[in-house]
Formats: C-alpha cells, sequence, structure tokens
C-alpha cells in the first residue's frame, strides 16, 4: 500500500468508527428524527459544491430508482435505526454489531441469485459471525435486545446498499451520488424532525457531536471512501470493515466508559474473524464492492 493509501486507510478507520461515539452523545439531547436530519443536512451542504463541480446530473433521469433505493437503505433506514438504538446500548456494541456487514453482504448476494459459491471456509465464517453476535446479545436479552435487532437490521441495510450500489450505480459519480441521497434522506427526515426539534439548546458537546457526524464522518468519509477505493482498489479497502469497529470499541470505553469484558472481546473475535472468512475468496475471483456508511 502507498503512503497515500495508508494514509487514507487510516483517516477512514478513524472517521467510521468514532460515528457510534458521536451519536451517543448527541442523542442523549436530542431526539432521533432531528439528530438524522442535522446530520444529512450539514453532510448535503458540505458535498453538494463539490458535486455541482463533477456536472451533469443527466444520470438522474434513468437510475433514480436505483439512487431512491440506494437513500432509503444506504441512510433513510440504518441512521434512524442505529441512532435509536444507540439510545439503549453502549456505542461500541453498535460499532461491533455493524462489523458484520460484510458477511451478511455475502449472504444476501447468494438469497438474491448470485451464482458465486460458497466454499466450507466461507460458511464456517458466516456461522463464527453470527456466533458472535449471540454472544454480543445474550447479555441485552433484558432489556436491550430490539436495540440489538434495530443494529443488526441496519447492518442488512448497508449490505443491501451495496449491492444496490455495485449492480445498478456503478457508473454514477460518487460525489453527486452520495449529496443527492443526503438531500433525499433530509428531505425525509425535516417533517418528523420538526415535530420534535430540541425545546432547550444542546450543550456544545452535542452541537459537536452533530457537526462532526455530519461535516467528519459524513461528507468527508464518503469523499475519503472513494479516494481509498481508487487508490488500492475495492477489495483492499473492504478491510476498513474490520478497523473500525476496534476504534468505536476504543473511543466506548476510552471517553464514555463504557464496558470491555470478556464477552465483548469474545464478540470481537468472532464477529472480525466470521466477516474475514465470510467475504474470503480466492485471488482468481472477482471481488464483491461493499461499503458500509457508518
Amino acid at each position: 500500500m502507498t503512503r497515500r493509501g495508508l494514509l487514507l486507510f487510516a483517516l477512514l478507520s478513524l472517521l467510521w468508527g468514532i460515528p457510534y461515539l458521536l451519536i451517543k452523545l448527541a442523542v442523549a439531547e436530542v431526539s432521533v428524527p432531528f439528530l438524522v436530519f442535522a446530520r444529512t443536512a450539514v453532510g448535503a451542504l458540505v458535498l453538494l459544491p463539490f458535486a455541482l463541480a463533477q456536472g451533469s446530473f443527466e444520470w438522474l433521469k434513468t437510475q433514480w430508482l436505483a439512487v431512491a433505493a440506494f437513500c432509503v437503505v444506504e441512510m433513510v433506514l440504518p441512521w434512524g435505526l442505529i441512532t435509536h438504538g444507540e439510545v439503549s446500548i453502549d456505542s461500541s456494541t453498535a460499532g461491533l454489531l455493524i462489523a458484520m456487514t460484510p458477511a451478511v453482504t455475502v449472504a444476501l448476494s447468494k438469497l438474491m441469485g448470485s451464482d458465486e459459491r460458497l466454499g466450507i471456509r466461507r460458511w464456517l465464517g458466516l456461522f463464527l459471525g453470527f456466533a458472535g453476535v449471540f454472544v454480543l446479545a445474550l447479555p441485552t436479552l433484558g432489556g436491550g435486545l430490539l436495540a440489538v435487532i434495530e443494529i443488526l437490521i441496519a447492518a442488512a441495510c448497508y449490505a443491501l446498499g451495496s449491492i444496490i450500489a455495485s449492480r445498478w450505480l456503478n457508473d454514477v459519480p460518487a460525489s453527486a451520488l452520495t449529496a443527492v441521497c443526503l438531500i433525499g434522506a433530509a428531505v425525509i427526515y425535516a417533517v418528523p424532525a420538526s415535530q420534535a426539534w430540541p425545546t432547550v439548546m444542546p450543550s456544545m458537546t452535542a452541537v459537536g457531536a452533530i457537526v462532526g457526524l455530519g461535516v467528519f464522518c459524513t461528507a468527508i468519509a464518503f469523499a475519503t471512501y472513494f479516494l481509498l477505493v481508487r487508490e488500492i482498489g475495492p477489495e483492499r479497502a473492504v478491510v476498513i470493515t474490520y478497523v473500525a469497529p476496534a476504534v468505536s470499541v476504543a473511543a466506548g470505553v476510552l471517553v464514555l466508559s463504557e464496558p470491555l469484558d470478556i464477552s465483548i472481546l469474545a464478540a470481537f473475535a468472532l464477529i472480525l474473524c466470521g466477516s474475514y472468512l465470510g467475504t474470503w475468496r480466492a485471488a482468481q475471483e472477482p471481488s464483491v464492492s461493499a461499503s458500509t456508511a457508518s
């Protein structure tokens, strides 16, 4: 990997590892709809000038349906589900559960008719990944199980978004696609956000978390991901999915004093090993693009 590629990889690991911490900080003071609206609106404002600089939006006329589907499953649904889930569970737990996305992408691709062969190694990876989810979810059975389910549905949404992007949106300008989807998500959340607008000015911590989510973890993160894919290719870029959860766990433990016990460490090992084995492919096999917008 080049020095530039390494720097982009390290930056994206941070940008996609800390959203769960920022969500946890913000959702303690503002509603879920308001937070998602603010995140998407800020991200759209930052990205839109770059999208306009790329030229025409003619592609929207023919690919609007795929764009709308991508917007819903990559932003509208998962960001609402993750934010609502973090009302009940730790940010580190949310980050670990999202690490299942690559394995879920493989499973969904197979269910959607992919002729890709899954060998013993990959089936073992899927089993280990879901075993890790079980270990992580077991302590939550007394009250946080719904939140775990919400985060897993969000991971499935991300997986479906990856499939939609790779099959129908490969030739769409990346910045323009992201900006359009952010605008769409902001419009969808505008009405519920207006009905749940904060009655008290949030603290500087919450405001900083919201701005950080929109500017860094959304706009800059997407731009960094596209640059990383160009620099090192999609197959190597997907490794980010295995590094970002470690950042989310470390951030939760160090900043929020979230627990780091044996069950979390066991789940961490099972989920990451499972995702790695589940997405493993021989050198001659084509890669499956997978993006995870946290």
